[in-house]
Formats: structure tokens, sequence, C-alpha cells
């Protein structure tokens, strides 16, 4: 068995479908377990739609919410089932606007709608071009805390029920699943982040101890750099688990951080292809080391930082200083992306925007602090890394007319981050791919 998730651009449409059902048709002898992503930007959307009614734009948030049932239902051809489910989701948004506050709880009641929705069009437009096909409500096996919009799996009572649920199913019919859902167990539904949809086919695919999971997405696999800063960019065949999810944590935008974690425990490889152009090979994920000729993989960004600098001249010669900083950032549940540190000043960067206020009125108790906003992470990823001397220097000839404010090597043996402005992201990137990249292992690249 395989496991082929399809994102929200390969089924944002009838016609995105019908291209969806051709790719499976080729895999059939293969029992593939699919699974989908909500159509196009519908997630956003939902969540439009509940912060509209919880803000007092009750009639505004309504007509949305008729907006894209009109659009499910031209798509889809499903009356009564799309019907059923916006009188539910209708009935969701009248109670936010009365209460005027949405919970965690509720943002995922709402945003799951989405892949509620997608994973039942698409088992029956399959059915319709007769590719033979049964929908399963994820709810029923992916089994989560109560962490609500961010909520984690219990993994062994998840691939007990996964693997004594698919299986069998999937002798007879392609499985139709939506991602990014589950629920806790008592029932109740919650999400796994955004972006899970990926996360749920890696524990479906461990789950059923799949023979390989791929991620269909609207790109021909992972790329030396992001097309969106630069274009040229090589697509590399094949890469380790530990490099992709270094490449996935800081920008790259074809994988879910967490997606491989399952895949990495079940030594499942993990493929990315392109929904549009099937014939590409795309990338291979695989546990084992990928030797190239090339120091670096690829380029990763992680866009619209704060970088958080704190000095503190009362906590030199005293202990505590980073004790009572982490403290902080803990209350707050902010992730620290980046660190570095001497006796008395600390810089680091973190994304979470929302905190910055509450955190740096509390630093300001006991040290100074500064803030630099619009600040961009780019990372060198590599396996080689660790083995070639003389990389540092290489980066800093290229960014020669940049300023670096701030640099780590050595948390992550195949990674080389630094901090540079938002403004310089783009010349910096192509520097740092016109030095790592100009000439190719045609075995790892293409």
């Amino acid at each position: 068995m395989i496991v082929m998730k399809f994102g929200g651009s390969s089924v944002e449409s009838a016609a995105a479908i019908e291209r969806v059902a051709g790719i499976v048709r080729d895999y059939l002898a293969r029992q593939p377990v699919v699974v989908v992503s909500a159509m196009g930007k519908t997630t956003n959307r939902l969540l439009a739609i509940a912060n509209h009614a919880v803000q007092g734009r009750r009639d505004e948030a309504l007509k949305e919410l008729l907006d894209l049932k009109q659009f499910h239902l031209r798509e889809s051809g499903m009356e009564r089932t799309v019907d059923e489910h916006f009188q539910e989701l209708a009935e969701l948004v009248r109670g936010l606007a009365v209460l005027g506050e949405i919970s965690p709880r509720a943002v995922d009641a709402v945003s799951s709608f989405g892949e509620r929705l997608s994973s039942l069009i698409v088992a029956n437009h399959f059915e319709k071009l007769g590719v033979k096909a049964v929908h399963f409500d994820s709810r029923k096996v992916i089994v989560t805390d109560n962490r609500h919009t961010q909520a984690a799996p219990s993994f062994p009572e998840t691939y007990r029920r996964i693997a004594d649920a698919i299986p069998p199913l999937a002798m007879r019919r392609v499985v139709v699943m939506g991602g990014f859902i589950g629920a806790t167990a008592d029932g109740v539904t919650t999400t796994l982040g955004r972006g899970g949809s990926d996360f749920t086919a890696s524990i479906v695919g461990a789950g059923i101890g799949a023979e390989e999971i791929q991620i269909w997405t609207d790109v021909d696999g992972m790329l030396t750099a992001d097309p969106r800063i630069i274009p040229g960019g090589h697509r590399v065949r094949v890469c380790s688990f530990s490099e992709a999810a270094e490449l996935a944590y800081f920008g790259a935008k074809v994988l879910h951080p967490a997606t491989v974690l399952p895949a990495v425990e079940k030594n499942i490889p993990v493929l990315i292809l392109n929904s549009r152009r099937p014939q590409v090979e795309g990338t291979r994920i695989i546990a084992e080391t990928v030797h190239s000729t090339n120091v670096v993989k690829a380029i990763a960004c992680k866009t619209d930082i704060a970088l958080v600098n704190i000095h503190s001249m009362r906590m030199l010669m005293a202990h505590g200083f980073l004790r009572r900083i982490f403290e902080i950032f803990d209350r707050y549940e902010t992730p620290v992306d980046m660190l570095a540190t001497t006796e008395v000043s600390v810089s680091l960067t973190i994304d979470a925007h929302h905190a910055i206020e509450g955190i740096c009125r509390e630093l300001c108790e006991f040290s100074e602090v500064s803030i630099e906003r619009n600040q961009t992470i780019v990372s060198l990823v590599g396996e080689n890394i660790r083995y070639q001397p003389g990389v540092a220097a290489r980066v800093f000839n290229a960014l020669d007319s940049i300023n670096v404010r701030m640099i780590s090597q050595g948390a992550s043996l195949l990674n080389l981050s630094f901090v540079v402005a938002g403004d310089d992201l783009r010349q910096a990137v192509s520097a740092l791919h016109d030095e790592f990249f100009r000439e190719l292992d045609p075995a790892v690249f293409e």
C-alpha cells in the first residue's frame, strides 16, 4: 500500500480533481490511500468568516459563507451533502456572533469543514470517474490530545486504529481521507495545525506500514531555492530525512515540518511530486545519508522574523540570566528559532509576533530590550556542511555587501543559519545560490 496526499491546489476544482483521479488510477495496483487538503483556499476563507462573526459583522460572515457554499456546490454537485455541512457551519457562525469571541476549540470546529467536505467530494468524483473509492472520516482514527489548533496525536492508539480500519478497505477500493483533522478520545474535533495534511499522510503511512508516502503539490519537488525569491533553482532528486526536516522547519513550503517524523520512525520513503506534471520524478526523501559533491543541498528562508536583543549588566558574574529569559518565553508558549549569547547579552529570533509585547514587558523588568522586525532567517542545509571546512568563509565572502545580524552553526551539524534584514533577502539568496550551486552533482540535482 501507498499513501498519496494531494494539497489544496491539487483539488481546488472539479477539473483538478479529475486530474488527480487520473494520477491515482495509475497507482491502483499499489492499493493507494488518498489524503486530501481542503479545496483551494477554503480554510483561510472559513477562518475569515469566523473572525467576521466574532467582530460583529454577522451579515458579512453569512454572505461569505453562502459564497463558499455555492463554490462547493458548483464544483461537487453534491447538493444534499453540501447543504447539511453548511447548515451546521451556519449554526456555528451564528453562535460565534452571539458570543463575540472564538475559542481554540471553536477554531477547530470551523476550520475542520474544509477537509471534511473535500474528502467527501473527492471520493464522490472518483466514483463518477470510474475509480472505485470509499470515504473514511479521519477523526475515527487520528486520536489526539485536546490542545486545539495544534493537537498532538496519541500515536499508539492512532496506529492501532489505522491498522485495524484502513487496510481491509484499501484491498477493495481507494480510501479517501481528509487531512489536518483528528478528534480527542471523547470525539471532539481537533486539528493538527496549518499544513497538517502532510502530517496526516505520514501518520496514516506509518499506521499501515506503507511502502512510500507521496506528497502531491504544485511544484516539481524540493528546489535549491524558493522560486518565489529567486528563479532558476534546481530540483533536488534525493535528500535525507534529516535534511528535509531542517529545510521544512526553516521555510521550505512544500513539506510540513512534522511530516517526516512518523516516516522516519518507520523508515518509509517520502516523495514530493507535482500533480500538474506527474511525469516529473520529484524529490525522494530517504533515511540514509545522501552523498553529494555539493556542500549544500538547498537554501531555505523563514521570513517575517523578529530579532530580540536582551542586555543586562546586572547579570554580569551572576547565574540564572538564561533561566529567567526562557521562563518568560515558556509562559507565553513562544518557541525560539535561533539563539546567540554572552554573559550579559542574548539575541534570539521568534516568529510569534502576537506575544512580543507581553514578552518584552516582562524582560524589561530586569534588562534592556530592543526589537528588530522584518528580519529573515536564511539557512544552508546539507549533510556535507559538517565535513567541509571553510563553509562559513564562503558564506561571508558571498555576502560581503550584506549586514549579517546573527549566525548559528553547531546546534545542527547540517545547518548553517544566519539573520539578515528582510529587504536584503533576495540579494542574499541569489549570492549564496551562485556560490554553492555553480556546479551540480547530477546524481542529486537536475
